[in-house]
């Protein structure tokens, strides 16, 4: 009889949960909205402001050749002042000041222009992002509000304790929520700063130009291209920490190794990677797992360790798995990390799962070491 009241509650705990997701969902559908029209206002803002900016420059340039023309008047008139009266003379003094002083003026109002048509473009960049984390937590939580009231739903008829029923939920949740937090922090802090970066280069590029500095605007765009090549480089390595393609098609072993390679080229962190033992395919789920776990560790070493030196080493006997890693890094003390750090939570899961066991060896200033069986 308890069980079935908790049951109850649960799923009244469930209903809650649906109307909050609910009532965020539309607020931040009116954060998108509100967001979208103020992007469409800067963007006529923009045109019309672009469209001054051009105009000033034209009308500046006129004026300037005007100037030229008026200071040779005032140079030939102060040479030869006594074929001049005194009213024709007075009249091009006041006339070439005038002109200057009104260039001086249509200058200072296209620099303002281009300082205003500049930020315009900066506040549309970030309104931009705005819009499209919206409309992604949009998608995300319409994910969210299915699994609640579909697939959590049949879950929590299958699971008898109910007890069982919230954690399994609950950490699911989490599970999921944190990925796509460290996923969007990445392409936050990778991709999409550099193209946003890519967008005002090629400004200066475009200024370069105008400004007749061809050599400069080469350096330039060399530059550019260098960061596009960087921030290609940046998805690639997100899209393979979210599933490399290697690991289904070549198999634990060879996997790591390429992955052992390509953080440490990018790192600049030596990895050390050894393996013991027959190379051979493995069911899904170990290397799965211990490519995960393996991925975990080494980003940790090279994240929070400082580590100057990594190493990682793999078993492979006829009845059980056996992985090694180890660093020098600054270390910790365990006893205070291993049930704060969402990270380690997960590995020990894993392990778990797998009927294994996980040992952490760390002491400040002494680097950490992970050890992981397995039995196969």
């Amino acid at each position: 009889m308890s069980v079935k009241i908790t049951e109850k509650a649960l799923d009244h705990v469930i209903d809650d949960m649906v109307e909050v997701v609910e009532n965020s969902k539309d607020e931040i559908f009116n954060i998108s909205e509100e967001a979208r029209k103020e992007h469409d206002h800067l963007v006529l803002e923009l045109k019309e402001t672009k469209e001054k900016v051009l105009q000033h420059i034209e009308n500046g340039d006129k004026l300037e050749e005007r100037v030229r023309f008026s200071r040779k008047r005032l140079a030939e008139v102060s040479k030869y002042f006594e074929r001049y009266s005194e009213e024709d003379i007075r009249e091009v003094y006041e006339n070439t000041h005038l002109m200057q002083t009104n260039l001086a003026i249509l200058r200072q109002e296209e620099k303002a222009l281009r300082d205003k048509r500049d930020e315009l473009e900066r506040r549309l960049i970030t309104l931009t992002h705005t819009i499209n984390r919206a409309e992604g937590l949009a998608g995300k939580i319409s994910v969210i509000l299915n699994y609640l009231q579909d697939d959590f739903r049949q879950v929590n008829e299958m699971i008898e304790n109910a007890k069982e029923k919230q954690e399994f939920g609950l950490k699911i949740i989490e599970a999921q929520e944190d990925e796509r937090r460290k996923i969007s922090r990445e392409i936050h802090d990778g991709p999409a700063q550099m193209l946003a970066n890519i967008l005002l280069r090629s400004e200066i590029v475009e200024r370069t130009i105008r400004n007749g500095s061809m050599d400069d605007a080469i350096e330039e765009i060399k530059s550019v291209r260098k960061m596009v090549r960087s921030s290609l480089y940046e998805v690639r390595r997100i899209i393979y920490d979210l599933r490399p393609m290697a690991l289904d098609d070549l198999g634990l072993v060879p996997t790591m190794k390429k992955y052992v390679d390509s953080i440490s080229d990018y790192s600049k962190v030596p990895i050390e990677f050894s393996v013991f033992g027959e190379e051979k395919r493995l069911n899904s789920k170990y290397e799965v797992a211990f490519f995960r776990l393996m991925q975990e560790s080494i980003q940790n070493a090279i994240k929070h360790s400082e580590a100057s030196q990594i190493q990682v080493k793999l078993e492979i006997r006829r009845n059980s798995l056996t992985m090694v890693i180890k660093d020098n890094g600054k270390g910790f003390d365990v006893s205070l990390k291993k049930d704060k750090s969402f990270g380690l939570i997960g590995m020990r899961e894993r392990v778990e799962m797998l009927e294994g066991e996980l040992h952490i060896q760390s002491s400040p200033g002494k680097g950490t070491a992970i050890i992981i069986k397995v039995p196969y």
